[in-house]
């Protein structure tokens, strides 16, 4: 993936994920993913609320992930 190309959602088409997006997905599904989720669709794979996942990047970014 190139640094200034666009990623949208796989499920929803959801244009333009964050950088936080994208970073949960390599985080929590691999870092050689190629198909990308938006928060909300992330959230319903896991079976999680977004407000959980939110507080994951928090901690993620506390930890010093790279990914973020």
């Amino acid at each position: 993936m190139k640094q200034n190309e666009s990623v949208n959602c796989f499920a929803c088409a959801k244009k333009q994920l964050s950088k936080d997006e994208i970073g949960l997905n390599k985080k929590m599904i691999g870092r050689e993913i190629k198909q990308f989720y938006c928060l909300d669709c992330l959230a319903e794979y896991f079976e999680v609320t977004c407000e959980e996942l939110l507080t994951k990047i928090d901690e993620f970014k506390k930890q010093g992930c790279v990914l973020f």
